[in-house]
């Protein structure tokens, strides 16, 4: 891959990630188009560095301030009755990212292969873009929880 190819590549990824598409599947589909090479896995991967620096950045008071939390679940657990209902919020918070953690950690290194290989067939990629945007518009047109239609 030259270094116009990883331009385009990396436009592609900031401009599509912080919208509900995959920012994965253009790193992928892009290539495709142009007719070059996939540039596989590792690239997608190396695209996500850059947003992943950039929401560390954005949120690093929010990061820090529940990592504290979750270290003070951890060391000062005998004196829970003294936490404010604010800490306490920030403790759950942060052990549901951690539990919510696991599964994607877990997943990733059973289908490690099937990732870098058959999950990055056009046709895959395709077809979950295509649920992915059924279920978008499926839940734009339902009631929300106020009972208001929103569409």
């Amino acid at each position: 891959m030259d270094w116009f190819q990883s331009l385009i590549i990396g436009i592609a990824q900031g401009l599509t990630e912080f919208i509900p598409i995959s920012s994965t599947a253009h790193v992928r589909i892009i290539p495709a188009l142009f007719g070059w090479d996939d540039p596989g896995a590792a690239v997608t991967a190396v695209t996500q560095l850059g947003t992943l620096l950039a929401v560390f950045v954005f949120f690093r008071k929010d990061i820090l301030r529940l990592n504290l939390a979750g270290i003070q679940s951890l060391i000062g657990y005998r004196r829970r009755g003294t936490w404010t209902p604010e800490l306490r919020g920030d403790i759950r918070l942060f052990w549901f990212i951690v539990i919510g953690t696991i599964p994607i950690g877990v997943f990733g290194l059973l289908f490690k292969d099937m990732i870098e290989h058959d999950f990055r067939s056009l046709w895959i990629i395709s077809g979950s873009l295509i649920g992915l945007a059924i279920l978008l518009a499926l839940a734009e047109s339902l009631p929300n929880i106020t009972g208001t239609w929103t569409a």
